[in-house]
């Protein structure tokens, strides 16, 4: 980026961002600086990119005319701590509306790639149109300025993400890489494809230990788009660390909003597979398709008693000191890490293990594995498949598909397996439409099209206005469980003020375990923009961005049909109340009700002229 103020809230214009726009049709680039209309664009991220989607009229997912943008935040490549992230938008093939429109989406990973493609000086990629044949796109530095390549990539094709990545390291050295799996490649009957982000750690050590950009099916748009990875290759370029920058980093690591995802020989809580415990105590770990029994049953997952077994390491992304990812590996006789299994974090262990009856932590990770390298959301994968076992267990003598059932771990891993290589399109295109099909809709765990993250919606009503998946885009998924918050005004509170605020991580480029609890309109991210850029932001600058870019993706879904008896949850929520769950119900219908007519009083007016007119 080039900038010419020192502030972007008042002259974003002065500020230009290099976009780099690819016809994959000709072949032909198009790289130019781009003047910043707003804060938003400055920051980047979807806050950048769904400007750009807004100013398109696009009726279903897999069409030319809808982009694949991959783009940086402002603090992505910087040398504030968590600043890796790499987004991905589009509109989305999984979540739509009723009416049938795909909605705008973004997804977000980790690893190195976003880093290197930051170093590139690159801000954006647009890739427009689709290839006639399968390609990967390289993206590298040089003296010139960025250069972006177009080759082909028939060697990759079939292979999963992690095979593509470490056939494309054999081919570049000092690149990071972003890449598809079998089920991005079978896009028309898997619409959850992810994209899996090389780390430092895995091209080291040829073990498969990536991370993802999996919500809302962008791995399945880029393989529509056929494009199977993209390398970006540049030297390092981080800037020396700041007395102010270090400050904030210690910060991070000590403050509060990430000191209980330390590991536990650091007084932490070992990563959000912490969240087992904290859900537990309330009976509110998901259990077979979010239906907690009020039993022991999930502790056969926790930490404690999965270390008896397995050793268990736990890892940071590179230069991070936030020590969070938890990774299994067998144990030798002398008590050493043996093979890798899986990565264990809460969302894919509950919805690839507790929440489908599984719960030996060989047959989970073994599912992950899977999930991982066929490139497919585990979120959307395991609510999905709960949602077959929960119709198999209501009708047994004319079940779906294979006839699975909870716990029935041969069954499952063949259902994840023939869903990965794009074989059952009854789980690949998600509980939205299954559910539809068998006209048994109450059960199906998602909301707006996209399949909820394992966090019991009786504790989460805010899940009906997030955005981009209920825990990363709405953080209210602690306020009854962590803050005991049960009455309506601090919903009201959370869902139109204070907990919308997570979603300024996705624009940013930091990871949101900077400060989970905050948001990104704090001092420290101030101190970092300063010392980083020279760039003078106050906390409401930043607070006044994130609101009008999630509004502006509320305003989004509107346009694109949602009416707003689709801001609601599962009715087998109220339908069935769990006895079991050891909470206040605070998503009965009374309070839903309340609860809708007050949020959107606040939120309508405000949305008014954030989206462009189109044709």
């Amino acid at each position: 980026m080039k900038f010419s103020t020192t502030d972007p809230a008042s002259e974003p214009a002065s500020i230009l961002y290099a976009r780099c726009t690819v016809d994959l049709k000709s072949g032909s680039m198009h790289t130019e600086d781009v003047p910043c209309r707003n804060l938003e664009d400055v920051l980047g991220g979807f806050g950048r990119s769904f400007q750009i989607l807004s100013e398109r009229q696009i009726n279903t997912a897999y069409c030319e005319e809808n982009p694949l943008i991959v783009n940086t935040g402002l603090l992505t490549g910087s040398s504030a701590m968590t600043g890796m992230r790499t987004y991905f938008s589009g509109y989305s093939p999984l979540k739509e509306s009723k009416k049938g429109l795909p909605a705008a989406m973004w997804s977000t990973g980790s690893g190195n790639f976003g880093v290197k493609l930051k170093w590139t000086g690159l801000d954006e990629l647009v890739f427009e149109g689709r290839s006639p044949k399968p390609v990967y796109a390289v993206i590298r530095d040089s003296p010139e300025g960025p250069v972006v390549e177009l080759k082909p990539a028939d060697h990759l094709v079939g292979l999963s993400t992690h095979a593509k990545i470490m056939a494309l390291q054999k081919e570049y050295s000092n690149a990071h890489f972003a890449a598809i799996g079998q089920a991005g490649e079978q896009w028309e009957n898997v619409y959850f494809g992810a994209v899996g982000l090389s780390t430092d750690n895995q091209l080291k050590s040829g073990e498969d230990k990536m991370r993802f950009a999996g919500r809302g099916g962008m791995g399945s748009l880029m393989g529509y788009k056929n494009i199977l990875a993209l390398v970006a290759q540049s030297s390092n370029k981080i800037k020396p660390l700041t007395p102010e920058v270090k400050a904030v980093n210690i910060n991070v690591v000590k403050g509060g909003g990430a000191a209980r995802l330390q590991p536990i020989s650091r007084g932490g809580g070992g990563g959000t597979w912490a969240a087992y415990d904290v859900l537990q105590a309330f009976h509110a770990v998901p259990v077979n398709n979010f239906r907690p029994q009020g039993n022991d049953l999930p502790e056969k997952l926790f930490r404690e008693h999965v270390e008896k077994q397995f050793m268990i390491k736990s890892e940071a992304c590179y230069r991070c000191g936030i020590t969070c990812h938890n990774n299994i590996h067998e144990k030798s006789e002398d008590g050493s890490a043996g093979s890798f299994l899986a990565k264990f974090d809460y969302e894919p262990l509950n919805l690839l293990g507790t929440n489908i009856g599984i719960h030996d932590a060989r047959q989970a990770a073994r599912l992950i594995h899977l999930s991982d390298n066929y490139g497919m959301d585990s979120i959307s994968l395991g609510v999905t498949i709960s949602y077959v076992l929960s119709y198999n267990e209501r009708h047994p003598e004319q079940p779906l598909l294979n006839g699975a059932t909870f716990g029935d771990f041969v069954k499952i891993e063949e259902l994840i397996t023939q869903t990965g290589r794009g074989k059952l399109l009854e789980i690949g295109r998600g509980s939205k439409r299954l559910s539809e099909i068998t006209g048994e809709t109450s059960y199906a765990y998602h909301v707006k099209g996209l399949e909820i993250a394992a966090y019991q919606p009786e504790t989460n009503p805010g899940y009906a206005w997030a955005i981009a998946g209920g825990h990363m885009s709405m953080g209210t998924y602690g306020l009854l469980t962590r803050e005991g918050k049960s009455d309506i005004d601090s919903w009201v509170t959370g869902i139109t003020q204070t907990k919308l605020q997570i979603v300024g991580f996705d624009m940013i480029g930091l990871c949101k375990f900077f400060d989970i609890t905050k948001g990104i309109c704090t001092q420290m991210v101030v101190d970092c923009l300063k010392s980083e850029f020279n760039l003078e932001v106050t906390t409401e600058n930043l607070a006044a961005a994130v609101r009008r870019a999630f509004l502006r993706g509320l305003a989004l879904e509107l346009r694109q049909g949602y009416e707003k008896g689709e801001y609601t949850l599962p009715a087998e929520v109220w339908e069935q109340p769990n006895p079991n769950i050891k909470l206040p119900n605070i998503t009965n219908p009374e309070f839903m009700a309340e609860l809708q007519k007050r949020v959107w009083a606040v939120f309508e007016p405000e949305m008014a002229g954030l989206l462009p007119e189109i044709e």
